[in-house]
């Protein structure tokens, strides 16, 4: 991939040409159709994704409900990051919503690039964070908005 499309990714924005030479050699490149299951809740994860071109659907099953869709993400968004930081199992499935391309990064090359270059560590780590917290908002606005509908709130 080349370094100038990752400049356009909000993951990668603050890393600058040399260090986005360096994460560009650890990135494959997967296609997936619509309907394709990238993963499953529970799953152990081993890498994370970066939506070059489509859109994934992040949703759990709910017992006696079915499927329900957290999130829609696209292109630019990424996911799968929080199984590379705790090893803890996905935490939920992701569904290719329609036909993607992605640039992937292994646990084993991430810990590797963010073992040898801190500076590239401490800005990818940064991102992570701010993108968690504005996760984390969105989630309690949506917990809000159903307990206002419930006559909870």
């Amino acid at each position: 991939m080349e370094p100038t499309i990752l400049k356009g990714i909000y993951l990668f924005e603050d890393l600058t040409d040399e260090e986005l030479s360096k994460v560009s050699q650890i990135l494959v490149n997967e296609s997936h159709p619509e309907g394709t299951f990238l993963f499953h809740e529970g799953d152990k994860g081993d890498k994370f994704y970066v939506i070059i071109k489509g859109a994934v659907r992040i949703s759990q099953v709910i017992s006696g409900a079915g499927e329900e869709a957290l999130t829609i993400l696209s292109k630019g968004d990424y996911f799968g990051e929080m199984a590379l930081i705790d090893e803890s199992p996905r935490s939920a499935d992701v569904i290719v919503h329609e036909n993607s391309d992605f640039v992937v990064i292994s646990k084993k090359d991430f810990d590797e690039l963010l073992f040898f270059d801190k500076e590239i560590a401490y800005k990818m780590l940064w991102a992570f964070v701010r993108t968690l917290s504005h996760r984390l908002r969105d989630t309690n606005d949506k917990i809000k908005a159903f307990l206002h509908m419930a006559g909870s709130f």
